[in-house]
């Protein structure tokens, strides 16, 4: 394999990414290499990643449990930790059984596989995450791709299809474009053409809902038909994921999803961090009333630059720039002026969308949000930045 060539080709697309080493803990004030940042790129959207009750609650796990988990769960690696945590965060998404999962991406290459196989139907909106794709991939099934939130188009596929096991998956809230999918129509569909439903939580979870319960939550749908995935390294500020739903669906999940069954299990410690998590998330009211606060300061300030801006009412904002060399540039504008913004280009999004994901966090200031609106209209001045679409 000639990887010179390839990477070339990556740089001449404008597509090469680059790591930046962070030296802080993570919050809305990020240092690199000495300087402190104003940072705008982090999934930590309620602000606990550093809050001491869960460093706390960590600190204590680990002096009770060890820092490994030492084996998988169906060996000897599951403890009273993760019961615990299990049992809570069914609880708290008001589903029956919920199972632990050491990361979302494992969760969904494990999950689908084992719901679904060859002469199966799946079908994913075109704007799924990458791990739901995967999953979908590694499935074999059948895969009907219908266009973004176009329910018609996923109507139509399943009154057209034969299999006998049907599986719809979506994102609940779509991480690039902030959008939320329309899960009482999807669950509706799914009723009238006897499909399960995998909702993808992983930017809702804490974040929507009473009390941060989560996108069902949000639009008060419940059915047996569907797995609730969630995950608990962004609004939770912790680390893991799980799938929560029927107790015999969660079974069947726990005998075959390989990346349950032949994984070690998460530290405990990480286990006893999340449990506390959810507690914070449940008395977190202000925290979600502010980040809605910040949501609408934000959409008022981006109004007039020339820069289409999605509409989104969750804390993932999207800037579309267009061009991956545009995007880059901007971004590197804004760092000059002490703020970091992720930059996304393809293959995350579509080609031509390149775009600042501004991710918004309950620890944000009206302050820190006014500083962003002035410095991205200060770059939209500069005619090589200024890229209308």
């Amino acid at each position: 394999m000639n990887f010179d060539f390839r990477l070339r080709q990556l740089e001449l697309d404008g597509l090469t990414r680059h790591r930046r080493v962070v030296d802080s803990p993570q919050g809305t004030a990020l240092t690199i290499e000495g300087k402190s940042y104003l940072a705008f790129s982090s999934n930590d959207y309620l602000g606990l990643a550093n809050h001491p009750m869960l460093i706390a609650a960590a600190q204590w796990g680990a002096a009770t449990y060890g820092v490994g988990g030492a084996a998988s769960h169906l060996v000897c690696g599951h403890s009273t930790p993760h019961e615990v945590l299990e049992e809570a965060l069914a609880a708290f998404v008001r589903l029956p059984r919920a199972l632990y999962f050491s990361t979302g991406y494992m969760a969904a290459v494990g999950v689908i596989p084992a719901l679904v196989g060859p002469g199966d139907a799946v079908f994913s909106d075109a704007l799924n995450h990458a791990c739901l794709i995967d999953g979908i991939r590694l499935s074999k099934a059948d895969v009907n791709v219908y266009p973004h939130l176009d329910m018609a188009t996923l109507e139509e596929s399943l009154a057209q299809c034969r299999s006998v096991n049907k599986l719809v998956v979506s994102d609940a809230v779509f991480s690039m474009d902030g959008d939320l999918a329309p899960i009482p129509q999807l669950l509706a569909l799914c009723e009238r053409y006897d499909a399960w439903l995998l909702l993808d939580d992983a930017h809702g979870f804490g974040v929507l809902g009473e009390d941060g319960r989560g996108s069902l939550s949000h639009f008060g749908v419940s059915s047996p038909r569907i797995l609730y995935m969630g995950t608990l390294g962004k609004a939770a500020g912790v680390f893991g994921a799980f799938i929560a739903g029927e107790p015999d669906a969660i079974e069947w999940l726990l005998q075959r999803a390989r990346t349950y069954v032949f994984t070690t299990a998460a530290p405990p410690m990480l286990a006893i961090a999340v449990t506390e998590s959810l507690q914070l998330i449940e008395q977190g009211g202000w925290r979600r009333t502010r980040l809605r606060e910040s949501i609408a300061q934000l959409r008022k300030g981006l109004m007039d630059l020339p820069w289409k801006h999605l509409h989104s009412n969750t804390p993932i904002q999207p800037l579309i720039i267009g061009e991956n060399r545009a995007v880059t540039e901007l971004g590197e504008a804004l760092l000059k002026r002490g703020i970091w913004v992720s930059t996304i280009r393809p293959p995350t999004v579509p080609q031509g969308t390149a775009r600042l994901r501004i991710s918004l966090s309950a620890n944000h200031t009206p302050k820190d949000i006014a500083w962003l609106v002035e410095s991205l209209r200060e770059s939209a001045l500069q005619p090589e930045l200024a890229v209308n679409i």
